[in-house]
C-alpha cells in the first residue's frame, strides 16, 4: 500500500531525528469528529498482535573488547635494550619491565613520572610515591610517608636494591624505576631487543590491567549513552556480563571504517566483575544500551502503522474478518515497536502488516 510505504518513510526518517527515544504525538486528525473509518475489503497480508508490557528504547551497538588506559612507558637510562616483558604478559609493583644494559627498570605506582634521580633532600610527590611503595614492598615500614627523602628513605632504598642485587647507593632514578598509575598489561614491543633506546624513546606500548569495551556511537544514537549508565555486553563466546557507561566523548568525529565517515562519539564501557571478562584482546562484542523505558504500555510494530488522509497516524485493526482504520497517538519506539494509545485499542487485537 502506498500510504504505508510513506508512513515507513516518514517513520524513519522520526527515529533518525529523535534516535528512536523521543516521544512522538501524531498530528491532528483533520475531521476530527470519527477515529476510525471502517472497510470490508483489503484483508491485510498478513498481522501482528497489539501487545501490552513494557518497552525500551534501549538498541544495540558494536564495540571492541580491549583494556584500559593505553600508553607508552619510555625508556629511563641511554643503552642496549638486552629485555623487555613479553606482549601480553602483566606486570605488577616491583616487577620487571625492561632491561638496559642488563639493569633491570621495576615498576612502582606512581601518577607523576619518574624524570630525576631522588636523593636525600628532595621534596615531592615523586618521594611520597616512592615513599608509598618502599613501605607496601615491605622495606620502609617504619618510613613517615611525606614528600621529604630523608636518611630513612635513603636506608629504604638501600634494603631495596640489596634485594636485587644492585648497587646500595642510597639513590634511585628513572633507570631503576618507572612510575605507572598500576600494574600494566605489555600490549606490545616499541622497540626491539638489541636496539639503541635513550630517556624519552619508547620501549613498551601497555594498558591497564582492567578490561573495557570501546564503542563509536552514531551521533543520532549518543542521548542513550550517559555516564553511569548500565548496560550489558555480549562477549564473543555467547556470555553476556553486566557494565556501566564510565565515560562519553564531548567531540564527534568520523569513526575508524573507512566506508562509514558519519560522525561518532566515543564511548568506554567497564564491567562490574572484570573477573566474569574472557576473550581476546581486540574482540568484537554487542553492548546493549538500555535508553529510556515505558512500563506497562500498548504497542504494534513500527511497520503497523498507516498514514491517514486526514493527517496522523493510524493502525488497520482487523476483526471478524474485516477491516478499519484507527487513529492512534505515538509514544515511545523501541525494539522494532511504537507505543500506541487511542482508538479504542486493547492487547490482543490484530493489526494489518506487511507480508514479511
Amino acid at each position: 500500500m502506498r500510504r504505508r510505504t510513506a508512513v515507513v518513510a516518514t517513520v524513519v526518517a522520526l527515529l533518525a531525528v529523535t534516535g528512536g527515544g523521543i516521544a512522538v504525538t501524531a498530528l491532528a486528525d483533520a475531521g476530527g469528529k470519527d477515529d476510525s473509518h471502517r472497510r470490508d475489503a483489503d484483508l491485510p497480508a498478513a498481522t501482528a498482535a497489539v501487545e501490552r508490557g513494557d518497552l525500551t528504547s534501549g538498541t544495540q551497538v558494536d564495540g571492541t573488547l580491549g583494556y584500559a588506559k593505553e600508553r607508552k612507558v619510555n625508556a629511563g637510562a641511554t643503552g642496549t635494550l638486552t629485555w623487555s616483558a613479553e606482549t601480553g604478559s602483566t606486570v605488577g609493583r616491583d616487577g620487571r619491565l625492561y632491561e638496559v644494559n642488563g639493569a633491570p627498570v621495576r615498576l612502582m605506582y606512581g601518577t607523576e613520572p619518574m624524570y630525576r634521580t631522588l636523593k636525600p633532600g628532595d621534596k615531592g610527590n615523586d618521594v611520597r610515591q616512592l615513599e608509598q611503595n618502599l613501605a607496601a614492598l615491605g622495606y620502609g615500614a617504619w618510613l613517615t610517608v611525606d614528600d621529604t627523602y630523608t636518611d630513612g628513605t635513603a636506608a629504604a632504598v638501600k634494603r631495596w636494591q640489596k634485594a636485587h642485587d644492585r648497587k646500595q647507593t642510597g639513590r634511585v632514578g628513572p633507570e631503576q624505576i618507572s612510575f605507572q598509575p598500576s600494574a600494566v598489561r605489555v600490549k606490545s614491543a616499541e622497540s626491539t631487543v638489541g636496539d639503541q633506546v635513550a630517556p624519552g624513546k619508547p620501549v613498551l606500548s601497555a594498558t591497564g590491567s582492567e578490561r573495557v569495551v570501546r564503542v563509536q556511537l552514531d551521533v543520532a544514537e549518543g542521548k542513550l549513552a550517559k555516564k553511569g549508565a548500565k548496560v550489558s555486553v555480549t562477549l564473543p563466546d555467547g556470555t553476556t556480563v553486566d557494565g556501566e557507561i564510565a565515560s562519553v566523548g564531548r567531540t564527534a568525529k568520523p569513526g575508524d571504517d573507512p566506508g562509514d565517515k558519519s560522525p561518532k562519539v566515543p564511548v568506554t564501557v567497564t564491567f562490574a566483575d572484570p573477573g566474569e571478562v574472557k576473550g581476546f584482546d581486540q574482540s568484537p562484542v554487542t553492548v546493549n544500551l538500555t535508553g529510556e523505558k515505558r512500563a506497562d504500555v500498548l504497542s504494534v510494530p513500527v511497520n503497523a502503522l498507516l498514514a491517514l488522509p486526514g493527517g496522523g497516524f493510524g493502525v488497520q485493526v482487523v476483526e471478524g474478518g474485516r477491516t478499519r482504520e484507527v487513529k492512534v497517538e505515538l509514544g515511545m519506539f523501541g525494539q522494532g515497536r511504537v507505543e500506541v494509545s487511542g482508538g479504542r485499542l486493547r492487547a490482543g487485537m490484530k493489526v494489518g502488516v506487511p507480508k514479511v
